[in-house]
This record gives C-alpha cells, sequence and structure tokens, in this order.
C-alpha cells in the first residue's frame, strides 16, 4: 500500500524502541525455552522475584514491583502463582494491615538456584562474541535508559522541578 502521506520512514538504525523490544522479546522466549529445558518450573518473572527474596527475605509486594518496575496488581499474580506453587510464603506485616512479608520456603530456594544457573548460561551465551569493551558500552547505556525513564515511564523530577539521575 502506498504511503499517502509522503512521511518518511524513519533510517533503520533509528528505531531504538523497535530494537529493545524485539531484542529483549527473543532472549526472553530464548531463556524461558532454555529454563522449561531444564526442568525449571518457574518463569523469568517469578524468577526475579526468588532472587530478590534469596538475597533478603521478608520484602513487601511493594518493594518487589519497584525493584522489578511491575505494577502492583502484577506483582500480586506473580506472587499469588509462586505462593500456591509453594515456593514462597506470606505472612502479615504487623505494622500495616494491607501488606504482607514474603519468605522463600526451601522448595523456593531449590528453584531459585536451578533458575540462577540457567539464566546465568543464557547470560553468558548473550555475550558470547562481543568484544568487552562493547558489552560495556552497551551496559551502561541500557542502565542510563532505566535511569532516564525510571518506573514511571518519563524523566524522575526532584522537588525543585530539576530531572533526577
Amino acid at each position: 500500500m502506498p504511503n499517502t502521506r509522503n512521511e518518511t520512514p524513519p533510517p533503520a538504525d533509528d528505531r531504538f524502541i523497535y530494537l529493545l523490544f524485539t531484542a529483549q522479546q527473543k532472549i526472553r522466549n530464548h531463556l524461558n525455552a532454555a529454563l522449561i529445558s531444564r526442568g525449571v518450573r518457574v518463569t523469568t518473572a517469578q524468577s526475579g522475584i526468588l532472587f530478590l527474596l534469596k538475597q533478603r527475605d521478608g520484602r513487601t509486594m511493594t518493594e518487589l514491583s519497584t525493584i522489578l518496575a511491575v505494577d502492583n496488581s502484577t506483582m500480586t499474580g506473580l506472587a499469588d502463582r509462586l505462593e500456591r506453587a509453594g515456593y514462597i510464603r506470606r505472612d502479615a506485616n504487623p505494622g500495616d494491615r494491607r501488606s504482607s512479608h514474603l519468605y522463600l520456603t526451601p522448595a523456593g530456594r531449590e528453584e531459585c538456584d536451578k533458575a540462577k544457573e540457567v539464566i546465568r548460561a543464557v547470560n553468558r551465551q548473550v555475550k558470547e562474541g562481543f568484544p568487552e569493551a562493547d558489552l560495556d558500552a552497551f551496559r551502561r547505556i541500557l542502565q542510563d535508559i532505566s535511569r532516564k525513564f525510571g518506573r514511571n515511564n518519563g524523566p524522575q523530577k526532584a522537588a525543585d522541578g530539576e530531572e533526577k539521575p
């Protein structure tokens, strides 16, 4: 179909959002297939929760959703599935009845370790064939993008209106 508005498509190398999204989807699909093939029963999103709880047990869902940059309803669904599978348990927060603390169960700790092994292997695969200098630059760019857009899909503002790093 011809372009009736005489719009020039962006140059191929100017499609950062498309390129980031496509690469992320392909890596996620590859990682999920690797997890399944190795008998890991959690998804990449669920494994992130297990990793964070293994680092420090007893985090709240709000804390986890902030760190993982997902909304509260997504976090609730992930936690519900992990709890049903027996990988985490919830304890009421004595200081706030609306929240609870999440803890790894022994089965969750074991599943976390299995997932971590697979994810480390895929991480090595992703980096394979790239010079270290390119990987360092790419890492910095991704970190800068994350800081630039923060959790709320826009630059973070300080009280004085200035952008925060």
